[in-house]
């Protein structure tokens, strides 16, 4: 799961503000200001080491047929609106993907040929959801319940997928170790390294992880304290119950502690507001206490498989809601949440199918359990496949490289998130990846970076990139979409870009019948709406550089564009 450095897309807003703070120093005096003394200023979140360097736009290699200049409604916007990934640059005044607009004009009249089935590999899927639920695969030739394998597909009672992280007692496995975890216990143990690092370079970045955990948590303490000294003195003038930048900013500082209340505010709400802090907190703690814990392990107990079995049917169980589904769930509700029910939201596809795969803990996935996951995808008839998580190594990537290769063989999509790390993923380590062992890639292959509302910061400022790595980009910022309980919260990420894509391409795979999974990559990446000259903060250091050189495209996906790429090609 991508949620933290070099390992995990699964990130939240708090957690993603977070990420930044290791750019920048923070030190907060809070007892000064309690005491009536001046506080330093909180640094903004932006990077304090790296110079703004200006680079030389460069032409992405692939050629779009769509170019937009930077329109300047969306400045005028102080917030996403709602949903903003369906909507229209040109209409909106947001670079979404166009999906209303072209519904409303170009499929207009037209229906589906087809259904499509999209398996999204992920932490689980609310199949109560009122707005997912129509939507749902279901295995018809499975009975419910009966603890039979009526299909003879190896897996009992997969009505809506399955858990492979769960276990024959109806548990599953929810916080989990981190692959560095993981690979620094066995080296410890005496075991060669699976990896080209060295014990002694994995037990380095054990030590990094651990560094940058408690370095974070010390922050957050900071910003408790901060929080604690501010808001009840701007409750006290006024500001609320629940400060706001808005209900801040107007305060007249008329005293010491008032003018150091609001500086304190104004500057800590860039960085991680209030009402994030619980989150994030939690969020480190868990990596604290579970993901870098060396005698953490809690697949043995509760799933009691042979891990040194890879490709294996038949262990886990059929529980896809589990632990908490909140990630999938919200993954889910972007490529297919019912359309046209006046509730919450829409997805981007019509006549779709959501198979509920669950591979992803509160920790770092295993390479066994993606490997059968993407096989269990491919044999149960999915067209597409949604990887919204990834991590920074994978001992064992033979047996994914392989999973991947049946499904590019048997003409299934794959669509996989770039990750949150703000980094260049040309030359580092991102898996799963497109890339094989022997050096030959993937075909039916998608990696999304995210894309931002505004067009003047395009590239979301934690998004990974690389312009051989990365293909596209697409909206991944404040993306509203269901939550567990038929609730609809936003979220930030990779992980909200890359099922974007998922439902553009379940839309084309839909009214186009005719296109296979090649054809269908094609088109997206060909009609993506360039802004390749576009110059944008890099995401990770803020340097300036052109948007083509972020991707191989220099686009966002852009469904409008597609459709009509589509329909000139029959």
């Amino acid at each position: 799961m991508y949620t933290h450095s070099n390992s995990r897309v699964a990130l939240s807003a708090p957690l993603i503000m977070l990420r930044r703070l290791r750019f920048f120093p923070v030190i907060l005096f809070i007892t000064a200001c309690a005491s009536g003394g001046s506080a330093p200023p909180v640094p903004r979140a932006q990077p304090s080491t790296t110079p703004q360097v200006e680079e030389e736009p460069e032409a992405p290699t692939t050629s779009t047929e769509s170019v937009v200049e930077p329109s300047t409604e969306s400045l005028a916007l102080e917030a996403a609106p709602d949903a903003w990934q369906l909507l229209d640059l040109e209409s909106d005044g947001v670079p979404g993907v166009s999906s209303a607009r072209t519904y409303d004009e170009l499929l207009a009249g037209r229906t589906p040929s087809r259904s499509v089935i999209v398996a999204v590999i992920d932490g689980g899927i609310d199949t109560t959801h009122v707005d997912l639920r129509e939507n749902l695969w279901i295995n018809e030739d499975e009975t419910p319940g009966n603890g039979v394998d009526d299909d003879g597909n190896g897996y009992v009672d997969d009505i809506y997928g399955w858990n492979f992280l769960g276990g024959t007692e109806g548990r599953s496995v929810g916080h989990e170790t981190l692959e560095v975890t993981r690979l620094h216990s066995a080296c410890l143990a005496g075991e060669p390294s699976p990896i080209e690092k060295s014990c002694q370079d994995i037990g380095a970045d054990y030590r990094s992880e651990i560094d940058e955990v408690v370095q974070t948590l010390e922050i957050l303490d900071q910003i408790e304290q901060a929080y604690a000294f501010a808001l009840p003195i701007l409750r006290r003038v006024g500001a609320g119950e629940n400060p706001t930048r808005e209900s801040v900013e107007p305060i007249s500082a008329v005293r010491p502690d008032i003018s150091q209340a609001k500086s304190l505010f104004l500057q800590l709400a860039d960085i991680l507001p209030a009402e994030d802090v619980p989150d994030a907190r939690e969020a480190y703690e868990g990596l604290r206490d579970y993901g870098l814990n060396l005698e953490f392990n809690p697949r043995q107990e509760i799933v009691g498989d042979d891990l040194s079995v890879g490709i294996e049917r038949g262990y886990g169980n059929s529980d896809v809601h589990a632990n908490d589904p909140r990630h999938g769930t919200h993954v889910s509700g972007i490529i297919g949440a019912v359309r046209g029910n006046a509730l919450g939201i829409d997805g981007i596809a019509a006549n779709v199918q959501l198979m509920a795969l669950r591979a992803v803990p509160d920790g770092d996935e295993r390479d066994k359990d993606v490997a059968n996951a993407i096989r269990y995808a491919v044999d149960n008839g999915a067209h597409i496949i949604n990887m919204s998580f990834g991590k920074g190594f994978s001992p064992r990537k033979s047996l994914v490289d392989d999973a991947v290769r049946y499904a590019d063989e048997r003409g299934v999509l794959l669509v996989h998130a770039a990750g949150n790390d703000g980094e260049d993923i040309d030359p580092g380590d991102n898996f799963p990846t497109q890339v094989f062992e022997n050096g030959a890639r993937a075909t039916n292959w998608i990696e999304v970076g995210a894309a931002n509302w505004q067009v003047d910061s395009l590239a979301a400022t934690f998004s990974n990139y690389g312009q051989t790595n990365v293909d596209v980009f697409s909206p991944g910022v404040d993306i509203l979409s269901t939550v567990p309980g038929s609730e609809y919260e936003r979220e930030d990420g990779t992980s909200m870009a890359a099922p974007v894509v998922s439902g553009v391409a379940a839309l084309l795979m839909a009214y186009f019948p005719d296109l296979d999974a090649a054809d269908v990559r094609r088109i997206i990446l060909e009609s993506s709406v360039t802004y390749a000259d576009e110059m944008v903060a890099r995401p990770g250091d803020g340097a300036r550089i052109s948007f083509g050189r972020l991707s191989v495209t220099g686009g966002v996906v852009n469904v409008y564009e597609a459709v009509r790429m589509a329909l000139e090609q029959r």
